[in-house]
């Protein structure tokens, strides 16, 4: 391990302690798995675990694959009846497992349930550590099964994981295990650098005896290998195939500097290689490519076609040369996976499909085929038929173990193929609708179920069925206007179907659409109401149903909601009814706490969070997570909710999570007087829910900055921010809506000097909320009277009206919201001659104020008991200073870099950062200047006066 003896130590340490979770990044050669091999040589119990080079979507393939690798069985392990849940992973065990478990109708719970299942057999196999290499092109259920692993209580497994920076994919469930190894105990995250010009010298002797090698030599070969190890290697193995290495003077060195020309990529330096070797070996390595896994040598012999005594020649220059490896149980692999893709892109195209097609049909005769593998090989073989069939059975299987992930990659394949419309038909039904960990590939979806509508020829019934699902799919992404297109047009021809016609409907009555009053979607939630009633359906989807009807109701504040969530059930009484209750249980604390009534709330998002905890439904427990996060806001549990905040925030892929996340960090900003980061924040919350089409959330961040721009005397813009979603609620009649924005826009056209104005939109909002009976509601219609009664009738009208708005939140707990009531209150007092109850009033509000936390706002309170001659501290902050909106010093010094066109590797190397943690800082300098991209961020910077930097002299 030639420079490698630090991080070597340093591994060693880490998967020695128990429990532990390693993650070992760095670019591809950069020679991870050597290091880890060297790490664990010595330890037993060890599984390892590699992860394919091709998208796969194999359910947990790797790791199924590592445990078959070493031989055993299930005989004799002592399994629960819940490894029963393991036979569609094992069909070969079928004799030695427990009986099949019962289905589940839940995706998530399903493969929480698999993998409880899993982790036991990794138990009773003794493993003390999982290793799971090139993580990057892991399945989704693989990184489920790490991230189970790691949050296991007590804790059991160790894992250690490699992967690649550059190659995770956005969204990957690899980034949330990454935060989790984040300055945790007993967790180590390492980055590999590239070798030094003395490392690589050091690399080269050890692959010539170890002799001395000329420091010349070395210089140039670090220059022309970056000092990446792979590239070191193949370029003197090609330059001593090329006879270009000499010995002068008991030294190895180069013939002449410009006589020998280095491949500049491994690619080029590998084909070279393969070049000089005889046929039978080109032939074998080429095969060993398409196959892209270990493979037994009668596999291999069959897809290259050669005689026995042929492939055994080639099995033996393959190794000898370094290109291919043996396992301990005589499978044959490339020594790297950078050699099998360039061999792989170097096979001609009608080679490439011959050798895949051989590969599928000796898979296929070698017993135990992956389904997911087979469909790939006949798929590239164009073997459409086959591809077809393995394709379907694939996915199957990924649904039965609850891998929606899986199985949406299969299916969405599927319905981009030459299809008859029933088999069409068939795959568009099996198209799991939610991944367990978050959103699927909507756009993909959305892409192949039009794309259905205008090829296939169907009937009017599969015209709606898919109709019904693309509306469903639209809603999720956004596409309010379009998804109401759809589903009005299904509805009429889904009779046959009630379950589905009333889906549909409900559908209709989520006030998701822009332009639609409460008065229709209420509605289509009747006539779905009654659909149900005629029907005969299961007890599973009448509860789906009233589930989705009491959310609806509840979020046009319509309290018939709350009769209908009063009727759903205290627990589960049949299979697939723990899932609608815990969504119920989330929707309902979502609503309890729009409506103001937070100690339901709570008790709702506890239950939900019981449940979605123990059946495993992952991002079900993330967004009760942020609902609980936004009510410890409301209700002043203030303490840890800014970390609990950039954690949530931080969830890749999860765009309502990240946005309900930003938006409590920016009103905590703004309250603790970071009023640039809190600009910063809601803005960027503004924007995206309006791209993504999320018409619920603006309101509460155009509040917040209407807020902000009151507080600098700015009515107008005030006004600017507040304006198109207010007259959304109008238009929509969904008042409810406006708790948190009504009192802003208010105070705003009061103080632009039009207070009719806000009587009269304060009235509307009165006769809005009818029998809507929100605390919440209540609470904003008495803060904005007091701001309407200051305005017409003077400090001294005003002040019981600010009593009695702030004792309608002290009613709620809304602490915050009943002490900046009370600082108006405590204004009006001093206004109206009433001076020491107004400043004792005041000093009241600055101790609340700044046991909330709510530093910025304490200033502030200083300040005018100051302006009044009272002795008054501003609230000790602590910690080191924060940059706010304005870029730090080591963000300044990555953005002049990218100024000059710079990659974020060169960056990363000129400032010898990790291109990690360069890529952190360039996505916090766009969030604070406000752009979404590289182009835009080198602008905003030249525009804000920033100078390009320049790279040191030696790079």
């Amino acid at each position: 391990m030639v420079g490698r003896d630090a991080e070597l130590a340093r591994l060693r340490r880490a998967v020695a302690s128990p429990s532990a979770l390693v993650l070992v990044d760095g670019e591809a050669g950069i020679g991870k798995t050597r290091l880890v091999q060297e790490a664990v040589a010595e330890r037993r119990r060890v599984l390892v675990a590699v992860c394919p080079p091709f998208q796969d979507a194999s359910t947990l393939g790797p790791v199924v694959d590592a445990i078959r690798q070493t031989g055993v069985t299930a005989a004799g392990l002592g399994l629960s009846g819940l490894a029963g849940a393991l036979r569609p992973l094992f069909p070969d065990w079928a004799d030695e497992l427990p009986d099949p478990v019962e289905p589940l109708l839940d995706a998530a719970a399903t493969q929480h349930r698999l993998l409880r299942a899993l982790a036991e057999l990794l138990d009773r196999l003794g493993v003390e550590l999982l290793v799971v290499e090139d993580a990057h092109w892991a399945d989704e259920a693989t990184l489920e099964l790490l991230l189970f692993l790691t949050a296991r209580q007590p804790p059991g497994i160790s894992v250690l994981v490699t992967y690649r920076p550059e190659d995770v994919p956005a969204g990957s469930l690899l980034r949330r295990l990454s935060s989790r190894a984040r300055g945790m105990s007993g967790h180590l995250r390492l980055t590999l650098n590239p070798l030094d010009t003395a490392d690589t010298a050091a690399l080269v002797s050890s692959m010539l005896g170890g002799e001395h090698v000329s420091a010349a030599f070395a210089e140039f070969l670090h220059t022309q290998t970056d000092g990446l190890p792979l590239a070191i290697e193949e370029s003197v193995r090609l330059l001593r195939d090329r006879a270009d290495l000499v010995r002068v003077h008991e030294e190895w060195t180069r013939r002449s500097l410009d006589e020998i020309a280095v491949p500049p990529t491994i690619r080029d330096a590998v084909l070279e290689r393969i070049g000089r070797l005889d046929e039978p070996a080109r032939t074998l390595l080429h095969a060993a490519a398409v196959l892209a896994e270990p493979a037994e040598e009668a596999v291999l012999r069959a897809v290259a076609d050669l005689p026995e005594r042929q492939c055994r020649a080639g099995i033996v220059d393959a190794i000898a040369g370094g290109l291919l490896v043996d396992d301990e149980r005589g499978r044959l692999a490339f020594a790297h996976v950078l050699a099998a893709r360039a061999i792989y892109d170097a096979v001609p195209g009608p080679v490439r499909r011959m050798l895949h097609g051989r590969a599928g049909r000796a898979l296929e005769a070698a017993g135990r085929p992956s389904a997911s593998r087979l469909a790939r090989h006949f798929r590239q073989a164009g073997d459409t038929s086959r591809w077809h069939r393995y394709a379907e059975r694939a996915a199957d299987l990924a649904l039965s173990v609850g891998d929606d992930a899986a199985a949406a990659g299969h299916l969405l394949d599927l319905l981009g193929a030459d299809l008859p419309a029933d088999a069409l038909i068939r795959v568009a039904g099996k198209m799991p609708t939610l991944a367990s960990s978050g959103y699927l590939r909507s756009s993909g979806l959305v892409e192949g179920l039009r794309s259905m509508l205008d090829r296939a020829a169907l009937s009017r019934r599969q015209r709606a069925e898919i109709r019904a699902q693309l509306g469903a799919a639209l809603i999720r992404g956004g596409e309010a206007e379009a998804a109401v297109a759809e589903l009005e047009s299904a509805v009429p021809d889904l009779g046959h179907d009630p379950f589905r016609q009333a889906y549909a409907m409900t559908g209709l009555g989520m006030p998701y659409s822009t332009n639609r009053p409460a008065k229709e979607h209420r509605r289509w939630f009747d006539r779905a109401a009654a659909v149900v009633a005629e029907a005969s359906l299961p007890q599973r989807e009448v509860l789906e149903f009233q589930v989705s009807r009491a959310t609806g109701l509840l979020s046009l504040g319509d309290p018939e909601g709350w009769a209908v969530a009063a009727g759903l059930p205290d627990g589960a009484t049949a299979p697939g009814e723990v899932a609608p209750l815990a969504r119920a249980a989330l929707n309902i604390g979502n609503a309890s706490m729009d409506w103001g009534r937070y100690g339901e709330a709570r008790e709702h998002l506890a239950r939900g969070a019981r449940l979605a905890e123990h059946h495993g439904y992952v991002r079900l427990h993330d967004m009760i997570a942020v609902t609980s996060a936004h009510l410890d806001w409301f209700t002043g549990r203030w303490d840890g909710l800014a970390e609990r905040a950039a954690r949530l925030a931080e969830l890749d892929g999860e765009a309502e999570i990240q946005l309900d996340a930003q938006t409590i960090a920016g009103l905590l900003d703004a309250a603790r007087g970071d009023r640039s980061s809190a600009r910063a924040r809601l803005r960027w919350v503004l924007g995206e829910s309006g791209r993504r089409g999320l018409v619920r959330v603006p309101q509460e961040p155009a509040a917040g900055l209407a807020r902000l721009c009151l507080a600098e005397q700015d009515a107008d813009a005030a006004l600017r921010l507040t304006d198109a979603p207010m007259r959304l609620i109008a238009a929509k009649e969904t008042w409810l809506w406006a708790t948190e924005l009504l009192p802003v826009r208010v105070e705003a056209l009061v103080a632009a000097g039009r207070p009719a104005e806000a009587a009269d939109l304060t009235a509307e909002y009165e006769r809005g909320l009818r029998d809507c009976g929100a605390p919440s509601a209540h609470a904003a219609l008495a803060d904005c009277r007091g701001r309407l009664a200051e305005a017409h009738g003077g400090p001294a009208a005003a002040v019981d009206a600010y009593a009695r708005a702030a004792e309608e939140w002290d009613a709620l707990s809304r602490p915050y919201a009943a002490l900046l009531t009370r600082e108006r209150q405590a204004s009006c007092l001093v206004s109206a001659g009433r001076r020491d109850a107004g400043l004792q009033l005041l000093t009241e509000v600055l101790r609340g104020l700044s046991r909330l936390g709510a530093t910025g706002d304490a200033d502030r309170v200083v300040e005018r008991l100051r302006g009044h001659g009272v002795a008054a501290r501003r609230v000790w902050r602590g910690g080191r200073r924060g940059y706010g909106s304005e870029l730090s010093p080591r963000e300044l010094e990555v953005v002049r870099l990218l100024m000059t066109g710079q990659s974020n590797k060169a960056i990363a190397q000129a400032l010898s950062r990790s291109p990690k943690t360069v890529a952190a800082q360039l996505n916090s300098a766009m969030r604070k200047l406000g752009v979404s991209s590289r182009t835009a961020l080198a602008v905003a910077a030249a525009q804000a006066g920033f100078g390009p930097g320049e790279l040191p002299a030696e790079l």
